[in-house]
């Protein structure tokens, strides 16, 4: 969300900034990965199918944005993100810590459902990208019934799989930039470990607040 426009802003084309967007938060994510695992807060059940389905959907939706405009993908998104921010803010409490009971939702019901998000939100992400990662944490809270801080976790593993379908999209196209993307990785990869590392410390209480300050800004850019 933040990226994307100070890359416009410093004269690149508009595809050549969505490629640097992936290229950043790609390796980016491997940080809050590495923390997420150590406080075993994913939900491991969901994830190989998950996985398959956020890079299949990136890398059909990188490819399409680069023949489509996207101007009228933003009033889609402007409707979305409010209703779903609400929808899991004021959701159900339960507490789904039980890793069996995770497992039994996630084999007989969940499975299904998380292809069909990691899909289509793994779509977005390559189409166009801000607020991927918050469509991801929203479905997996409503959807499969999980706590914010697991939904985090588990949204990271989805989020770097679609940014990793998108990237090879853009990188076969030839829309990568790397002398400038590069010494951004670093930053990036700083600022996911220290955000991660504060979302665990807080068992997830920052993530409401976070997610709240995603939405209402990306609200205001679009």
């Amino acid at each position: 969300m933040i990226l994307i426009p100070v890359f416009l802003m410093i004269g690149l084309p508009p595809h050549f900034a969505l490629g640097q967007e992936k290229l950043v938060s790609t390796v980016g994510t491997l940080s809050a990965i590495r923390n997420f695992i150590k406080s075993s807060a994913i939900v491991w059940a969901i994830v190989p199918t998950g996985i398959f389905f956020a890079l299949l959907g990136a890398f059909i939706g990188a490819k399409a944005i680069l023949w489509l405009p996207t101007d009228s993908i933003h009033y889609v998104i402007l409707v979305m993100l409010p209703i779903g921010l609400f929808a899991t803010l004021k959701g159900k409490k339960q507490d789904t810590n039980s890793e069996e009971a995770i497992n039994e939702v996630a084999i007989k019901k969940s499975l299904l459902v998380a292809s069909l998000v990691c899909l289509l939100v793994g779509f977005y992400d390559g189409f166009f990208g801000p607020g991927a990662g918050s469509f991801f944490i929203i479905a997996l809270c409503l959807l499969n019934n999980m706590t914010l801080l697991k939904a985090s976790a588990t949204a990271k593993i989805f989020n770097f799989s679609s940014n990793i379908g998108a990237f090879v999209a853009f990188l076969m196209a030839g829309q990568m930039a790397f002398t400038i993307g590069c010494p951004m990785m670093i930053a990036s990869l700083l600022g996911n470990h220290l955000g991660s590392l504060h979302a665990i410390k807080s068992d997830g209480k920052i993530i409401k607040k976070v997610l709240m300050l995603t939405v209402t800004s990306m609200m205001i850019y679009i």
